[in-house]
């Protein structure tokens, strides 16, 4: 999968969504602004846990999404390994084939 070129048709999708549906599409942005703001958890963190999230629910685009904010946050590979295997944990081998995934994410999004 080519996660930069998957990222860019998402954020299209998105925006031309936005323009037809603006109201929807800000409360969204606003909660997803104001949810990863620091506070008693750090952003970099509170991304780990999106990721972990999206892992667990199998959404390939909110991976690709959450792996380029924790790149952003500074996670480290180490971190978001760790989060993959926290995925797993609690989603078993679908979560484990969604972490291969978000790790080919990570090896592309970060150069």
């Amino acid at each position: 999968m080519d996660w930069k070129s998957e990222i860019a048709v998402m954020k299209a999708d998105m925006a031309n969504y936005g323009g037809k549906q603006a109201a929807s599409a800000e409360g969204f942005g606003t909660l997803h602004s104001a949810t990863l703001l620091p506070g008693a958890v750090s952003t970099k963190h509170k991304e780990l846990i999106a990721l972990a999230i999206a892992i667990a629910k199998q959404c390939s685009y909110c991976i690709g999404f959450h792996v380029q904010a924790c790149i952003a946050a500074g996670a480290s590979r180490a971190e978001v390994e760790e989060t993959v295997n926290v995925s797993i944990l609690m989603g078993g081998g679908p979560a484990m084939m969604y972490g291969m995934k978000t790790l080919e994410a990570y090896d592309q999004l970060s150069v």
